[in-house]
């Protein structure tokens, strides 16, 4: 992986990037992690830093990883490994190695942080803020209704990353 200038990220389609490529959080170190998929997130500028702000459900296996990390790494691939990306969003690593599974290779960032050789693009990141979400802080209650009301699972945690890495295959 190449160590790239931040400003790569400014010549992606953030929009595209996250909502309809999806992309792999992966937080643990080289003897273990774990990885999921996720399709909620977004990149900005707060507190005069590069950022990305991702949302984590408290019973996915890979917010264990998060919670015990300092960093994180946000991974984007190309289409060929869609299906990697729907395995990794529906198994989780409590029963499987998915990595082993999807045929990824992690590699391990000169911050520590992990990605996988496969990436095309991976944000290496810090993290510098997280909250939880209440049903309390929802001022469009059709929001939390769609999203929470009839499914199984907690309100995510907010977590504010610092980007301070961007690396390319």
């Amino acid at each position: 992986m190449t160590k790239q200038d931040l400003s790569l990220l400014g010549r992606e389609d953030a929009f595209s990037l996250i909502g309809n490529e999806w992309m792999l959080v992966t937080a643990g170190t080289a003897d273990k992690c774990n990885t999921m998929t996720a399709s909620w997130g977004g990149f900005g500028y707060l507190w005069n830093k590069p950022v990305a702000f991702i949302f984590i459900r408290p019973e996915r296996y890979t917010h264990v990883f998060i919670e015990q990390q300092e960093r994180l790494t946000l991974s984007f691939y190309a289409p060929e490994y869609r299906k990697a990306l729907q395995y990794c969003g529906t198994t989780s690593g409590r029963d499987a190695d998915k990595a082993q599974a999807c045929g990824l290779t992690p590699v391990q960032l000169p911050t520590g942080a992990i990605t996988f050789a496969q990436a095309r693009l991976t944000v290496d990141g810090r993290k510098i803020f997280q909250t939880e979400m209440t049903e309390a802080n929802f001022l469009d209650k059709s929001i939390l209704t769609r999203w929470y009301g009839e499914r199984e699972g907690g309100l995510h945690t907010v977590y504010v990353v610092e980007i301070e890495g961007i690396y390319t295959a």
